[in-house]
């Protein structure tokens, strides 16, 4: 079997494993398909980091762009070594170094770029403005110290879907206020990612023994975060035009390599 053979990072650890036997293609990633799935969110959250800073959008964008890249890094940490805890050997110069990781690589990040996404959508008509972050700041770091504590298993998954639906309301109004065609088609393409990513996900979860039995499997954990990628993408470039449109920045939607939509602004000059 090939959770059996040797591997670089050891033993499986973790307490939860998806639908994609371990080191059949390397020694040194457990899950290949789940681990290099998360590279086009990584690619992706560039294109939308370099367009947020070039056209100089307000700093929360690129921390957001930032964090679905940490986001990808720690689902590709955690999918190629399903480890919860332990230690990962790097030798540079022939010096030994160790250092602890934990599944929480990818759940942690979730849940702040939630708060993230919870800021972004409620911060414009919040009054008292150090109200809102210096309360996140202090939910996201309580929830890391205590996740890195507790293993919350469903906790968690309900504890993330209750973030995701504080930002389904928000959303809608800020659709249904936006007259670009070409945006409200982003929106669209953000929720039909969602639920074909949903899909994926569930069928890799409940069906896994009969996919098992399958000459081919589709890899629905893999295709699920290919679609996230473009999902987060959708999500972030649907933001920052509406947020251009609040300050008044003539946003207007355009394509990158004929395909990928990003928001061209055009700022008063006094600004």
């Amino acid at each position: 079997m090939a959770d059996d053979i040797s591997s670089f990072w050891g033993p499986v650890t973790s307490t939860k494993e998806w639908c994609e036997p371990n080191y059949v293609l390397s020694s040194y990633i457990a899950e290949f398909f789940n681990t290099i799935s998360n590279v086009p969110c990584i690619i992706l959250a560039l294109i939308g980091l370099v367009n947020a800073l070039r056209q100089r959008f307000e700093k929360r964008f690129s921390v957001l762009h930032m964090s679905n890249i940490i986001l990808a890094i720690g689902s590709m940490i955690y999918h190629a070594t399903l480890r919860q805890m332990k230690k990962v050997i790097h030798i540079i110069d022939m010096i030994t170094y160790k250092m602890k990781m934990q599944q929480q690589g990818d759940e942690t990040p979730m849940v702040w770029e939630m708060l993230l996404y919870f800021y972004i959508l409620y911060s414009p008509d919040w009054h008292y403005k150090s109200t809102m972050p210096t309360f996140l700041f202090l939910y996201g770091a309580l929830f890391a110290i205590a996740h890195s504590q507790i293993r919350f298993d469903i906790g968690f998954m309900l504890h993330y879907a209750l973030l995701c639906l504080l930002c389904i309301p928000r959303t809608y109004k800020y659709y249904i206020h936006t007259e670009d065609r070409s945006a409200k088609q982003i929106a669209k393409l953000y929720v039909a990612t969602l639920l074909v990513g949903a899909v994926c996900w569930l069928c890799d979860r409940l069906f896994c023994k009969d996919i098992s039995r399958w000459y081919f499997n589709p890899q629905g954990h893999a295709l699920w975060h290919g679609l996230m990628g473009f999902n987060a993408y959708f999500a972030n470039t649907f933001l920052m035009y509406c947020r251009a449109q609040q300050r008044e920045w003539n946003p207007k939607i355009k394509h990158f390599l004929g395909f990928f939509p990003y928001v061209k602004i055009q700022k008063p000059k006094v600004q």
